[in-house]
């Protein structure tokens, strides 16, 4: 569905489930990120698109008064109703409606009046998959406030107001880099995002023979002992035997002389930031020159350092990148990587739009012959950011 398609069906659910039409819709897209991965907490760089998959939100005032607001998802998870009257406080971990009671709290806390209204959020980004859906329910719920309450936010202002909806209601510490690309993507373009002064800057993409395949292994391996906090903590731990204050000042050549005051397991791990701060803004400007099988070669030497160096990857993504590499550059795909934290979820590669078929079958066919899982591919060339469809 085009997005005014898709906003036209919110309309229509909205309309059947509240007996009125909507006054305001707003959208927010999910994300890949191309490169660029782990290192937003070292304060390095991230090269992220908008893809065409969704989350919009219907609404109109209230009609249970000035004070009362009423949440619907079309998924079925149930409906929850807030009173502006009272405290606004997190449901229990994992609850949806933790990302937009966050943004909501957000909005009160600078002063915003949204008063009663009632919504209906519908997505088209899948869940669970890497893809942000979180980052596009609360850039599509600040969206709509805005219009409700008049209040218009600076981008980047919005977006840390989603990141700390993420971080205070859902539980979850995330970087800046979902909420960014969701707030200011833009059609055909990529956004190289400098995670230390948190300057982004749009990097065309208007090349229309190339296009993003998002490959979802429909696999996420459970794993105890908090990776992620873990990698945090190592990369934290090499940056200070290196004497800088994160692992964006070190170099290579500095990582060298100094292995053998570091644990190989921290040197391993340092390695791959360093290379992959070093690997994003030469991507950018290979997509920016159209220099396609640098970018390609960049993805790959992306994934190879993310499964030998920082140990995020898994047999079902390898499969992936596999199948894409032997595919190669004459059956249409120019690089392949894992995506997201790891440990599951997606792959992109950047391929020839012509191809997109072909390629597709390849990889869905020999994927769930590899693995006996049946993946989710779709493709998405550089999308629009955040967008009032209706006020």
């Amino acid at each position: 569905m085009t997005l005014n398609e898709l906003s036209r069906h919110t309309a229509e659910q909205f309309t059947k489930t509240y007996g009125r039409p909507p006054r305001w819709i707003a959208a927010a897209p999910g994300r890949v990120n191309v490169i660029g991965e782990h290192t937003d907490y070292n304060d390095g760089f991230v090269l992220p698109m908008a893809i065409d998959r969704y989350t919009v939100i219907a609404a109109a005032p209230s009609n249970n008064g000035a004070t009362k607001i009423q949440l619907r998802s079309t998924l079925g998870d149930g409906a929850i109703s807030l009173d502006l009257t009272q405290p606004l406080k997190p449901a229990a971990k994992g609850a949806w409606s933790n990302y937009p009671v966050g943004v909501i709290a957000g909005f009160l806390a600078r002063g915003a009046k949204p008063g009663g209204f009632d919504a209906l959020i519908h997505s088209t980004v899948p869940l669970g998959g890497g893809l942000s859906s979180s980052a596009a329910l609360e850039v599509s719920t600040a969206t709509l406030l805005e219009a409700i309450t008049g209040l218009k936010l600076d981008p980047v202002d919005k977006a840390l107001l989603c990141q700390k909806a993420e971080h205070d209601y859902a539980g979850m510490p995330c970087g800046i880099m979902d909420q960014f690309i969701s707030v200011m993507g833009k059609k055909d373009h990529l956004l190289l995002l400098d995670c230390r002064s948190r300057k982004p800057e749009l990097v065309p993409m208007t090349d229309p023979t190339k296009a993003l395949l998002i490959i979802n292994t429909n696999v996420k391996h459970e794993l105890t002992g908090g990776e992620y906090a873990k990698r945090r903590a190592q990369c934290e731990q090499a940056a200070r035997i290196l004497g800088v204050t994160s692992l964006r000042d070190a170099t290579a050549d500095m990582l060298v002389r100094a292995r053998g005051r570091m644990d190989e397991v921290v040197f391993r791990r340092a390695r791959h930031v360093i290379s992959e701060i070093e690997r994003t803004p030469h991507a950018a400007e290979g997509v920016r020159a159209s220099n396609w099988p640098t970018v390609g070669q960049l993805m790959y030497a992306s994934h190879s350092s993310l499964r030998d160096d920082y140990e995020v990857s898994c047999p079902e993504l390898d499969a992936v990148v596999d199948i894409a590499q032997a595919i190669g550059l004459k059956g249409g795909v120019i690089g392949c990587r894992m995506t997201g934290g790891g440990f599951g979820g997606c792959a992109v590669a950047l391929v020839a739009a012509d191809s997109v078929a072909a390629i597709s079958d390849r990889i869905a066919s020999e994927y769930e012959r590899r693995t006996k899982i049946k993946p989710t591919l779709f493709v998405s060339r550089p999308a629009a950011g955040a967008t009032l469809l209706q006020a």
